[in-house]
């Protein structure tokens, strides 16, 4: 008797954009900065790559992520009280431990649901000031390890994080982030943006864990380069140039995070890094409150009104030239990301 085995049927690019229009799994995101949760204070909701999580931080001090949905009737637990050691649903008081358990239904003790692990439970970490968390496919609940980039880690760097939720597709965050010539244009009369040339040819560098897309002979001018990074989470570094009178540190950096929110929101995450230290730590911390923080909020909202509302599929519409092949690269990269999980979720029989 022969055995005919039956591949599994190829992912479509449909499936693909459906796929995306959350993000990408299997990866680190920040999803909130750290201090909106206090500890036993009251659980947060949030939509995180279309899912709803609860964060809570517990009386430890411990940052908690789950799924904010009481297991009994499927209420949001982000509703609920904060315990200290559980979260207690305020609707009929189940009781949910940190690691999902049920602890308790004061309805009827003793019922099958005491005991049980009926409420998913997110791998979560605290860098810079955020909030991470794995989001992982069914083939990858267990997160892989992730080292935030230098600047986030303290040591030689300060870092100033900005935070804002902008109504659009993802994705788009980065697409702005790895072109770098709309700098010179939008840009223009910013207090750093405003040298360098209209017109530049760009080349692409290869890293161990994404590229560079730079423009050719120019280096400290405007914003003349970005670098995409994917290391078990995906983010974008870029520099722009200070002059000496902008105070210590040399450049000024950006490591800028995409959270999708859901396929029309997103939560940005900004970093504003310097190389300092000791003292000129303090003073770039001064200036940087009292002189150039609403100038880069002003910066940032000629980023949020350029991209305002815009939806996912806009890519039939785009004629692109020269400068964009940086996000060209980066959209082809998402594509093979999106197409091995399916693949592997497929052949798995779990998607």
């Amino acid at each position: 008797m022969s055995t005919t085995l039956t591949r599994p049927a190829a992912i479509t690019e449909a499936e693909i954009r459906d796929y995306l229009s959350t993000g990408v799994r299997n990866r680190w995101w920040p999803v909130l900065p750290s201090r909106f949760i206090q500890t036993n204070g009251k659980p947060v909701g949030l939509t995180r790559l279309g899912e709803k999580i609860v964060l809570w931080r517990d009386h430890t001090g411990t940052i908690r992520v789950q799924a904010d949905r009481c297991p009994h009737r499927a209420v949001p637990l982000s509703r609920g009280l904060n315990e200290g050691d559980r979260l207690r649903c305020n609707y009929h008081g189940v009781e949910i431990g940190t690691d999902g358990t049920v602890l308790s239904v004061p309805g009827q003790p003793g019922c099958p649901l005491e005991g049980k692990k009926a409420v998913k439970t997110y791998p979560s970490q605290e860098i810079a000031g955020a909030v991470f968390v794995w989001f992982g496919d069914a083939l990858h609940e267990e997160p892989e390890p992730f080292t935030p980039p230098p600047q986030l880690a303290g040591g030689e760097y300060e870092a100033i994080l900005c935070y804002a939720d902008w109504e659009m597709f993802w994705r788009y965050l980065y697409d702005n982030n790895m072109d770098p010539m709309h700098g010179t244009f939008l840009h223009a009369n910013s207090h750093t943006m405003y040298q360098g040339d209209t017109q530049a040819h760009f080349v692409t560098r290869d890293t161990e864990k994404g590229f560079f897309f730079e423009k050719e002979g120019q280096r400290d001018v405007n914003f003349d380069w970005s670098e995409l990074v994917d290391d078990n989470a995906l983010y974008v570094r870029l520099e722009i140039p200070y002059p000496p009178s902008g105070g210590p540190g040399g450049n000024f950096g950006i490591i800028s995070f995409g959270c999708p929110i859901d396929e029309n929101w997103t939560a940005c995450f900004f970093w504003r890094v310097r190389k300092v230290q000791g003292w000129q730590r303090d003073v770039w911390r001064f200036l940087y409150r009292t002189r150039m923080e609403p100038r880069h909020w002003h910066v940032l909202e000629q980023d949020r009104e350029i991209l305002q509302g815009q939806r996912p599929g806009l890519e039939k519409f785009e004629m692109l030239y020269q400068h964009d092949a940086g996000l060209i690269r980066l959209r082809r990269h998402l594509v093979q990301v999106a197409r091995k999980q399916l693949t592997e979720l497929r052949a798995a029989g779990k998607a």
